[in-house]
């Protein structure tokens, strides 16, 4: 369970927090709450996302559950210091698609006395630790993985599959291009994913040497 620190007045340091997990394991319906805690406690707070976000809303930031908060969307992490100028409170939701600058962004502002919260994916559709998350969990003082829950066998989920084809590293998408699976289950998925590749592969050489013989 996450508790809030509690601040002390004459130490001027902040602090990161990152909320980390798969796709629909609740990470911006985490950042949300904590950030309109501190709303209502009177603090000043400011939300940024990529500006490549644009599923839901193209300022707001919004959760799968429609939960939303306003948020200034920038294209790079250098557009971050200089807009959370005099915050006490920084969110930013979708850090994964940040470049490597958010690292130091964030730990800028903390140093600052700023309270950072960070949520993103932390492996990409291949398993893969995603782009600055790996950086930002090790030099955050806090780190919450978030799980879903897995559609094929009902365990939790820290896996995203993608079920489409589409090979790009970056894909926004909902239910229809992404899964939330378990390990078991993404381990399985993946490999009848390569099997059928195989299986294509196969065919397309045996039709080439087909065309090749009757030619």
């Amino acid at each position: 369970m996450f508790l809030e620190n509690t601040v002390n007045q004459k130490e001027q340091f902040g602090w990161i927090e990152v909320i980390c997990g798969s796709m629909f394991s609740g990470k911006t319906e985490e950042l949300i709450r904590r950030l309109k805690r501190a709303q209502f406690a009177k603090q000043k707070v400011e939300i940024f996302k990529p500006t490549v976000d644009v599923r839901y809303d193209e300022e707001k930031v919004v959760s799968h559950d429609a939960n939303e908060i306003r948020s200034t969307p920038v294209p790079a992490a250098a557009n971050i210091p200089i807009l959370a100028d005099g915050c006490d409170v920084v969110g930013i939701d979708e850090a994964q698609f940040f470049d490597d600058e958010i690292v130091r962004v964030c730990n800028d502002l903390a140093n600052k006395g700023i309270r950072v919260i960070v949520a993103g994916l932390d492996m990409d559709f291949k398993g893969n630790p995603f782009g600055p998350m790996p950086n930002l969990m090790a030099t955050a003082e806090y780190v919450t993985k978030v799980h879903a829950v897995c559609t094929r066998t009902g365990n939790l989920a820290q896996y995203s599959f993608r079920k489409s084809k589409n090979d790009n590293l970056v894909l926004l998408g909902e239910t229809e291009e992404y899964e939330p699976l378990s390990r078991a289950a993404y381990y399985k998925a993946t490999m009848r994913e390569k099997i059928k590749e195989m299986k294509v592969t196969e065919a397309e050489e045996i039709e080439a040497k087909t065309k090749t013989s009757n030619g």
